[in-house]
């Protein structure tokens, strides 16, 4: 395999209370916006708040301020209105947080043939969510989050011991926690697809660290007498070209996605662009490091320590 890092020996875990700082202020940012989230004061989605999603195709494209105007003025204020790849057809989107006694896809799809009279429109998605049905999918994402880190911590632990379970479920949940508080300083829209890519990044992130971890242990079997902390640099620095290069090769592909991917899935796109990033961080400055940390069992790491303590220090 391509190597962009050759033979490096970089002092990761000497670096740990920088990593520690920026991974607190990132924790903090999320927890933040968590809060808001569950407060409903964040940007949220028609999935959660309930509303109408329409994409419409115009014979003519018309501008989106005209469109804006005459839903301001006709009593949809704040709809969020995008042209699909600069062609005819608009992405027209509606937040309703209370029932409506009639279809709002109808009473907009009126509106906008009565006002663009001489361009004719055809409809080519219709979706109406009530407001009850969007605290439901919301609170059934939560659960689907938790369960998640509960089965990377079972599988974790199966596989190595219960710390490493422990440290991966710690790191996972700064991954998810850090990509929201970023989506949500950016003013992005938190929907269902939003969702989709933090579970989607737990499962990228689950994968790359297992592979450091993978490593880490197999440097605990074979040099004993290495510190703790020696031990896991030396773990990350053999795999950190495979990591780079994997985590390179992803953000090309969603970066291409960023670019021309449309708004459909330009939220989804753009979550997981930041939470690569965020999670080959993680692998090596939030997961490792824990393992100095977290208890575990005489085997491994405090095996490890233990074994080059010197005799005048044993009991």
């Amino acid at each position: 395999m391509f190597e962009l890092i050759r033979n490096p020996s970089i002092d990761f875990m000497g670096k740990k209370k920088i990593s520690l700082a920026i991974s607190s202020v990132l924790v903090v940012v999320g927890l933040l916006a968590l809060l808001q989230i569950a407060r409903g004061k964040a940007n949220l989605g028609i999935d959660f708040t309930g509303g109408t999603a329409l994409m419409v195709h115009f014979e003519h494209p018309p501008s989106l301020a005209s469109v804006r105007d005459v839903l301001s003025t006709h009593g949809f204020p704040g709809a969020q209105i995008q042209n699909v790849n600069n062609t005819s057809d608009l992405f027209i989107r509606i937040k309703v947080r209370r029932e409506a006694t009639h279809s709002v896809t109808e009473s907009l799809l009126a509106l906008l043939r009565t006002s663009f009279p001489g361009n004719p429109m055809t409809i080519r998605q219709s979706i109406e969510i009530g407001p009850t049905i969007g605290s439901e999918l919301a609170g059934k994402a939560l659960v689907a989050i938790f369960f998640s880190l509960v089965g990377f911590i079972l599988y974790i632990a199966v596989r190595f011991e219960f710390r490493f379970g422990l440290a991966a479920a710690i790191s996972t949940f700064h991954n998810v926690i850090a990509v929201l508080g970023i989506l949500y300083l950016l003013g992005t829209e938190i929907n269902l697809l939003i969702v989709t890519s933090l579970l989607t990044l737990a499962g990228y992130s689950l994968t790359d660290t297992v592979v450091v971890f993978d490593r880490i242990r197999e440097q605990m079997r074979r040099s004993v007498r290495q510190t703790p902390e020696q031990l896991i640099n030396s773990g990350i620095n053999q795999v950190l070209s495979r990591t780079v290069v994997v985590s390179l090769t992803v953000e090309l592909v969603l970066l291409a996605l960023l670019i021309g991917g449309g708004p459909v899935i330009h939220a989804f796109s753009l979550a997981l662009f930041i939470g690569v990033m965020i999670g080959t961080y993680s692998s090596i400055f939030v997961a490792s490091p824990l393992l100095l940390v977290l208890p575990g069992k005489r085997k491994g790491l405090g095996g490890a320590l233990r074994k080059t303590a010197p005799e005048s220090n044993r009991v």
